[in-house]
């Protein structure tokens, strides 16, 4: 029988202690934090990160050296034929491409699925991903299935402050300026795996409502009669994710809603304060 592993990175809020549990191997994301390099779950924290925010740190993301992806590849195949590799989506990092490179070195045993998805949705497809390696599927068709379904979601995300959108160079200084003034707040979208402005509404009332009625739209739409996840993330404490969580399950009362901290990668660009919606089509396991 053949024996299937799945890896992800950790872009998918899974980290690798965790990723032992599910049965999954982690590749963790490095972040460079006023020159010293950091990496998810391992030496930094969720908490951590969201204090070097706080205290205004420059921190940066990068994607992982090929060598440490060789290494990980390259210790599961003593234990497994295959892997299928779920990276974050290519339209944000080019670390999944670099990885689809490294896998022609490998002769197949390596399949890397470009699904346009990251945070609690990319967990999503890893987690079903390891379903279908438990029924028996092999990595080739699970990279398959996943491509083929990729669309199949949506996430809008409200931006409460426009520091790091500013430090990132996504909008000027003088735009960051005016809006601050204005109290507008930027709802952007996850759209093909690539993210662009949706809306800009004043306050974080409005920003709240603005979320919940662009994922109604969309199930009352596209995604009518289909079966759905929904989730919630956040940038921030416990708490404020599950208050904002509470608010979208009154929303939706017939759908279960899950809720946890947005991925750092997304965190990085967003700041603190930020939170997002999102839905993922379930597949057919």
């Amino acid at each position: 029988m053949i024996r299937t592993a799945v890896v992800t990175d950790s872009n998918s809020g899974i980290l690798p202690a965790a990723g032992e549990t599910l049965g999954v191997y982690v590749v963790p994301m490095p972040f460079t934090i006023d020159g010293t390099t950091y990496y998810e779950g391992i030496s930094l924290t969720a908490d951590r990160f969201f204090r070097y925010l706080e205290a205004g740190a420059e921190v940066s993301t990068s994607q992982p050296a090929p060598g440490e992806l060789q290494e990980l590849w390259d210790r599961v195949l003593q234990s497994y034929d295959e892997l299928v590799y779920i990276p974050m989506t290519s339209s944000l990092s080019g670390s999944c491409m670099s990885a689809m490179a490294l896998a022609e070195e490998y002769g197949g045993r390596v399949q890397v699925a470009d699904n346009k998805r990251i945070s609690l949705l990319q967990k999503q497809s890893v987690l079903e991903a390891a379903a279908l390696r438990d029924r028996g599927m092999r990595a080739a068709e699970i990279k398959a299935l996943l491509e083929a379904h990729a669309l199949e979601q949506r996430i809008y995300l409200g931006v409460d402050s426009l520091k790091q959108l500013r430090k990132g160079g996504r909008i000027s200084p003088a735009a960051a300026a005016v809006g601050t003034a204005l109290q507008i707040k930027p709802v952007l979208r996850l759209w093909e795996g690539g993210i662009d402005m949706h809306a800009k509404v004043r306050g974080h009332k409005q920003m709240e409502q603005k979320l919940i009625a662009s994922l109604r739209q969309d199930l009352e739409t596209e995604f009518v009669g289909k079966p759905v996840s929904l989730y919630v993330a956040y940038v921030g404490t416990p708490e404020e994710g599950e208050a904002w969580r509470q608010t979208v399950q009154a929303a939706f009362p017939d759908r279960p809603v899950t809720a946890d901290v947005l991925s750092l990668v997304i965190a990085c660009h967003t700041g603190l304060g930020a939170f997002g919606i999102g839905l993922a089509q379930n597949l057919e396991l």
